[in-house]
């Protein structure tokens, strides 16, 4: 049978700090991913469509009010299967991962940013694109968080990371044979800023220093951990008058739901 990983948009910048933007960015991946500037290939060999289906659940219905988690929830919780996440900042993926663990049991998580996304909260909130991580340790959902590309560490991301025992592979630390040491079911999270600014300018928070495409592709062909599923965020369409950051962002969705597909939870 061939594998079918699902794709969900979750439209939604709410709990963006800087500029909104994001909400817009599923439908920027979409019409990358469905351009015929390239095809269907995958780097692994495999081809959406031949040796597995990519199917698009389309996007979930979004009011940017407090119910807005528990809309994530139930549908994720109706998903069959392994599954992307087109955000939106990079919020939606506390209710994602807090679901898919209801389901599966606490996974480790593989996290390329430029930001840890550890606050306890920013302005005031709890639910900011800067914590999330720190909502899905304290719940438990994560056995293990190892964050790569990270270059903004302030004194309290570092307490907080101590805290909960977070695996940070600055990007000044990087080199292009490390891989991460896995041995149990996985989730993926990339924020598209996790690489540098002249690789994908179109997101809100432009941080140079930053890893390569190169680089989180080779890392993502090398996962061989089954995979419960992933995330794609902060994509901000507003800041890509080009198209390019959305090209890199379907191409990173490619690319997971192939190791997804060859890596089945």
């Amino acid at each position: 049978m061939i594998p079918t990983i699902s794709m969900i948009g979750i439209p939604t910048d709410q709990h963006s700090s800087f500029l909104r933007g994001p909400a817009r960015a599923p439908a920027a991946i979409r019409a990358a991913l469905a351009s015929p500037h390239g095809n269907a290939a995958t780097e692994r060999g495999s081809e959406i469509g031949l040796d597995f289906h990519l199917v698009d659940r389309g996007d979930i219905a979004i009011a940017e009010d407090a119910g807005d988690d528990d809309r994530i929830r139930a549908v994720i919780a109706a998903c069959p299967g392994p599954l992307v996440a087109l955000g939106g900042d990079h919020a939606i993926s506390f209710p994602v991962v807090e679901t898919l663990a209801r389901r599966h049991g606490a996974f480790d998580i593989l996290h390329f940013d430029a930001h840890p996304d550890l606050y306890d909260e920013l302005d005031g909130n709890r639910r900011s694109h800067a914590s999330p991580f720190a909502r899905i340790m304290e719940g438990g959902h994560a056995r293990r968080l190892v964050q790569v590309g990270i270059r903004t560490l302030n004194r309290h991301c570092r307490a907080q990371a101590e805290r909960f025992g977070v695996e940070i592979i600055e990007a000044r630390h990087l080199r292009d044979d490390w891989r991460p040491r896995l041995d149990r079911p996985l989730y993926v999270s990339i924020d598209i800023d996790a690489l540098d600014p002249a690789f994908a300018p179109g997101v809100s928070h432009h941080e140079p220093g930053g890893l390569s495409v190169r680089q989180i592709v080779n890392i993502l062909l090398d996962l061989d951990v089954p995979i419960v599923g992933g995330d794609v965020v902060e994509l901000n369409p507003d800041r890509d008058p080009t198209g390019i950051t959305a090209t890199v962002a379907a191409k990173l969705v490619r690319e997971l739901a192939a190791a997804i597909a060859a890596n089945p939870a």
